[in-house]
């Protein structure tokens, strides 16, 4: 019997295992098509959160395997348009993380986003960002700030929100130091 090879489902499992290579020897854990936010660990949630060198180097890696377009070392060698599209999505991740810790604190209910898998959010970039940025994250009601998060517009719903952020990623790192 011939059997039907799905070369685009085959490209892309390519790209997972590539792109989640660094990953699986930085952070000792294992990474695949499935892998959503919330089943990382805190200490690699932390680790991401922060949003510095090392941890951009590894989602910058992520982002440049599934979308094609080398690694993370050779980001200085794309152009402009391509870097864009690397930062594009390395914020919108960076987004995601962030709200993940914070989640993960109790400070949120959810997050928009929260529910795709990473591959997802890197190779569907143009369909579910916009409509996944025009959603503000739920703040849980048992945070001291809920009552003046209630009573806000959306926009300002959102800005309060991202204040809480350097807090929640002092906290995190804190709580992953710990485990």
């Amino acid at each position: 019997m011939t059997q039907v090879i799905d070369l685009q489902k085959g490209r892309l499992r390519l790209a997972v295992k590539k792109g989640f290579r660094n990953w699986e020897s930085q952070f000792e854990e294992s990474f695949g098509p499935e892998t959503k936010l919330s089943m990382l660990s805190t200490k690699t949630i932390s680790y991401l959160a922060q949003g510095k060198d090392k941890g951009t180097f590894y989602l910058y890696d992520l982002i440049m395997n599934l979308e094609n377009l080398g690694s993370a070392f050779e980001f200085e060698e794309l152009d402009s348009k391509a870097k864009m599209a690397v930062i594009d999505r390395y914020l919108f991740l960076l987004d995601r993380i962030r709200f993940e810790c914070m989640r993960r604190l109790g400070w949120l209910e959810s997050y928009p986003g929260e529910n795709h898998t990473l591959v997802e959010l890197i190779t569907e970039f143009e369909r579910l960002a916009p409509s996944l940025h025009a959603k503000v994250p739920k703040l849980s009601k048992d945070h001291p700030a809920y009552g003046h998060f209630a009573s806000l517009n959306s926009f300002d719903q959102e800005t309060l929100v991202r204040k809480l952020i350097p807090k929640a990623l002092r906290e995190i790192q804190d709580s992953s130091e710990t485990l």
